[in-house]
């Protein structure tokens, strides 16, 4: 559980893409070991929201704060604590995962044997043993999104963002995924994801906040959501935000 210090902060934080707002006055604040939802439809900023987590983006108003490390003055240390996973990995097709997971491990300067423990035993976890010393070109895209979770985890972040991480993923692959999220978690990894699949939210995330057209239109646990707007489950406080968007 959170020992309270923010992990992730954001103030104010928007991106536009022309004249076009894709996320608004985003004030954001995710605690070390927490495990936060962020839901929304597609279009919604939740992509955006992640990238500019991740540096990938420079936002057009704002700020953000990853474990108190600003993007453009920290940005190497920064970037040793923080692991990312996108919706779509950049995996290389000529190597095999196990030789992917190597290559990520050796960037982040990983000592060679607790690369190989912790691969192993993340390969082991996410079903991918069996196929990890295949070329990555013939991976189905669950397979890729299992390769690049294996090694993004290899590196130990203090602060994991994930992209849609069950999409393409058969039940029981998500199932072993959740778990894996509420471990890290548990040694004190903070997780932000992202999703539109509202079960895999409400099972394992200790808060959630739901985005819709670019802002955040509520945020807490599925409890005091369900509470604050007198509704029987998470699905109809989500399809009440969004109705009102």
């Amino acid at each position: 559980m959170s020992d309270g210090a923010a992990m992730i902060e954001t103030a104010a934080l928007g991106r536009r893409y022309g004249g076009k707002w894709a996320l608004q006055e985003l004030d954001l604040s995710v605690r070390k070991g927490e495990l936060y939802g962020f839901l929304g439809q597609n279009g919604a900023g939740k992509t955006t929201t992640l990238r500019l987590l991740a540096g990938l983006l420079r936002p057009t108003t704002g700020s953000v704060r990853i474990a108190g490390l600003a993007h453009d003055r920290d940005g190497r240390e920064l970037k040793r604590r923080l692991g990312f996973v996108p919706d779509t990995p950049p995996l290389y097709d000529y190597l095999t995962g196990r030789q992917y997971v190597a290559l990520v491990a050796s960037l982040w300067k990983v000592e060679r044997k607790l690369r190989d423990e912790r691969a192993e035993r993340l390969f082991d976890l996410l079903h991918l043993t069996e196929n990890a010393d295949d070329l990555c070109k013939g991976y189905s895209h669950g397979m890729r999104k299992k390769a690049h979770i294996a090694a993004v985890l290899t590196t130990a972040p203090d602060v994991l963002l994930l992209d849609e991480p069950t999409t393409g993923l058969d039940p029981v692959s998500a199932r072993r995924l959740k778990d894996l999220l509420k471990a890290e978690v548990a040694r004190g990894t903070t997780v932000m994801f992202s999703t539109h699949v509202l079960e895999a939210a409400e099972q394992i995330c200790d808060r959630v906040g739901i985005l819709a057209a670019g802002r955040l239109r509520a945020e807490g646990t599925v409890k005091e959501l369900r509470e604050r707007h007198d509704a029987a489950s998470l699905e109809d406080v989500f399809l009440r935000l969004n109705d009102d968007a």
